[in-house]
């Protein structure tokens, strides 16, 4: 991947930024030991938006930087690499995307731009990721709808000030058609909220709508044409989360070569066992294939490509599958202490499994695949 100027500046500044004040230390550490609800800080969410970060996809003409996939995927994969918490995925990629070319955005980009505002994205219902199984049912209400149902695996839904809500509006469940994406503010009467903590530590929400009123105002786009800013949203979210996992995998496996480098057994460092150098030799080719998979994704997204869809489920399925492979290698590799909360390996291989589910778990990437290759 051949990079311009001005996104190695952005790898670059983003890399020294996370590498300082996104460590786990800091961030992760922190948040999970003093019981915070929210997971990440808002500190660090507004230092983000002071250096450009929560923009970085909102259209210029919105007062963003009007940057595409490929710069939000340099982001997420220094967010991986030091397995910062934060809500950029869920907002400053997905959440914004949505939104795009809507009144709805024109009210909530400020808040994101400023680092006020935290969005989620409500869309799963069962256990699985499955878009097109939607059942949340949204019936016309006076001069707007009423939303009746329950969405689960809301990332980030028990902090967030938006949610964006993809709910039915015709059609059954199966079916693309009669979907209607909605903006619906964290204050709407009638929602109950559950705050989940997940394997990582980080949060999501299981949340009850009990006849939600809102708006006609909040339809993102028309009624009963949510699919496309909903697969827009999906395809750019789940190329962000590939990008996370190939950074995730990369700050696993340097943390298991610098160990191979400092442990000695047997009178030997351990890293001069031919066996270890050839597994860690190859999960290095593997990780850079799946970074080459990724951000092959993230430009097609950018040129509007119609390939683009195929290539984020490739993307999701190969960084997912790499990812699990560089957190196993790097747990055995470290032998006893890769099983203690006192060593940070550990934890990698505990966002890999949250990461892995979210937007699809590998599995269903790859029967996609299969599906759209035909």
């Amino acid at each position: 991947m051949i990079l311009t100027d001005d996104q190695r500046q952005l790898a670059d500044m983003t890399r020294t930024f996370m590498g300082e004040e996104g460590t786990i230390k800091k961030q992760l550490r922190h948040w999970r030991d003093i019981g915070c609800k929210d997971g990440f800080g808002h500190g660090l969410w507004k230092q983000m938006a002071e250096l450009g970060l929560t923009g970085l996809a909102i259209p210029e003409e919105d007062g963003g930087l009007g940057l595409g996939a490929t710069e939000a995927a340099l982001v997420m994969e220094e967010i991986g690499r030091n397995l910062t918490p934060s809500p950029f995925l869920t907002t400053s990629v997905v959440a914004v995307e949505a939104l795009k070319g809507s009144e709805q955005g024109k009210r909530w980009f400020p808040g994101i731009l400023s680092g006020d505002t935290v969005a989620a994205f409500a869309v799963d219902e069962g256990p699985h990721h499955r878009p097109r199984q939607i059942a949340l049912v949204a019936k016309r209400s006076g001069n707007g709808f009423s939303l009746s149902g329950a969405k689960q695996f809301v990332v980030h839904g028990a902090s967030a000030d938006l949610l964006i809500v993809a709910a039915r509006t015709g059609g059954s469940a199966g079916e693309s058609d009669g979907l209607t994406l909605f903006a619906v503010p964290r204050d709407a009467a009638g929602m109950e909220i559950e705050n989940v903590a997940l394997a990582d530590s980080s949060k999501a929400a299981r949340i009850a709508f009990n006849n939600v009123e809102v708006d006609a105002d909040a339809v993102i786009g028309e009624v009963d044409g949510g699919w496309e800013p909903l697969r827009r949203a999906m395809r750019a979210g789940r190329t962000g989360a590939a990008a996370e996992m190939v950074g995730l995998a990369s700050g696993a496996s340097a943390m298991t070569v610098d160990y191979l480098k400092q442990r000695k057994q047997f009178g030997k460092l351990i890293g001069e066992f031919q066996v270890l150098q050839h597994r860690a030799a190859h999960l290095f080719g593997e990780i850079e294939i799946a970074r080459a998979a990724t951000f092959k994704a993230a430009e097609l997204l950018d040129r509007n490509d119609e390939k683009a869809g195929i290539m984020t489920h490739v993307a999701k399925a190969k960084a997912g599958r790499v990812s699990a492979l560089a957190v196993q290698e790097a747990v055995q590799m470290h032998g006893g202490i890769g099983m203690t909360d006192e060593h940070d390996i550990g934890l990698y291989m505990k966002r890999e499994k949250v990461l892995d589910a979210l937007f699809g778990d590998a599995s269903y990437h790859a029967r996609m695949v299969q599906v759209m290759g035909r």
